[in-house]
């Protein structure tokens, strides 16, 4: 029996998200800086001799039993995973053929760090092992991309299937008619296990549907809603110094340029924020964090925090009141993984 099992990192934005999201990259141009750290979505694919197709979120609990076909109907839950499924059968041709797939996340849906697009680009990465689909770097992510944009309606930025691709700390930019280009960026491990030890992931207990607050910044744009719009501008320009400052060792100065991210951030849209975040963040900030911000679209999730010193450990324990917890990881510098057994 085949197995095919694939991997993708999530990803936290240091700077310049949102300005990946159309139509702001269409019309201005985007810029964001962001690192892949080591929490996956993972998926695995194996033959079915029943003659089904099956799907599994692992870590839901959820299975949906398919007839063998080339367009699958979306169950609730599912549609992520037969959005990936129904565009490759169309796109390459494919015959249908009976197997398993099993998916699991290891950070909870809503939570900033990229989840849904990275659970996609999982699901991609399998089904072109599987398939022996002939898809590089590039087009795995725009196809991750068009797949949620495009066939599933779903409104949002394109850093995160890119981030999930590629993977690494990359500096990347969007243009008009889905042009993006990644630069990844040769940082010494000196300064990666210092921005590690520094920068503090929290997760809220709390999960947004970012596609709300995304849709209000897409309108803010449209609109030319001049304050939405100015602070995007200001947002891309952060994103080149937060590049600077991680390039050079400038570590000290992040803190900073976050707390200014977090400023522009909410200037946005509305729901980015709320008494709780805020609550949070000043909580951080006065237990010794030079800056931070949400990570993602807003509104709930992870957080993190820039620690300077020994300081983390005085900002985790003051966290601990909120309910939260943190959350450890390591940065990684590999993207999407594929492999047969």
């Amino acid at each position: 029996m085949t197995l095919i099992r694939s991997k993708a990192p999530l990803r936290i934005g240091l700077a310049g998200g949102g300005t990946d999201v159309s139509p702001y990259s269409d019309i201005f141009g985007g810029a964001i800086l962001n690192a892949t750290i080591n929490l996956y979505a993972h998926a695995s694919i194996d033959d079915n001799v029943d003659n089904e197709i099956i799907f599994k979120i692992e870590n839901r609990n959820i299975e949906f039993r398919y007839p063998v076909k080339d367009y699958l109907e979306p169950g609730e839950g599912m549609e992520l995973i037969t959005g990936v499924y129904n565009r490759i059968m169309k796109e390459f041709r494919l015959v249908p053929r009976p197997f398993n797939l099993s998916v699991c996340l290891d950070a909870p849906p809503g939570s900033g760090l990229g989840s849904s697009s990275t659970f996609v680009v999982a699901v991609l990465g399998a089904f072109t092992e599987w398939f022996h689909l002939p898809l590089g770097e590039y087009d795995i992510a725009w196809l991750a991309c068009d797949i949620e944009r495009n066939d599933l309606g779903m409104a949002g930025g394109k850093q995160d299937q890119y981030a999930a691709t590629f993977g690494g700390i990359n500096f990347m930019e969007f243009f008009n008619h889905n042009k993006v280009i990644v630069n990844p960026l040769r940082i010494k491990d000196q300064i990666l296990n210092e921005l590690s030890n520094n920068i503090v992931l929290y997760y809220t207990e709390t999960s947004r549907l970012s596609s709300e607050i995304i849709k209000i910044q897409q309108k803010n744009v449209k609109e030319r809603v001049t304050e939405s719009v100015e602070a995007m501008h200001k947002l891309k320009e952060l994103a080149v110094s937060m590049k600077e400052a991680v390039l050079t060792g400038k570590l000290d100065s992040i803190g900073e340029l976050l707390d200014l991210s977090w400023k522009y951030k909410k200037m946005m849209a509305g729901g980015i924020t709320n008494p709780g975040i805020d609550r949070i963040y000043e909580a951080a900030i006065k237990a010794g964090a030079t800056g931070g911000k949400i990570s993602g679209a807003g509104g709930g999730g992870y957080m993190f925090f820039y620690c300077p010193g020994n300081t983390r450990y005085k900002v985790i324990r003051t966290l601990e009141q909120f309910g939260g917890y943190e959350q450890k990881y390591e940065f990684t510098k590999r993207g999407l993984e594929t492999w047969t057994i």
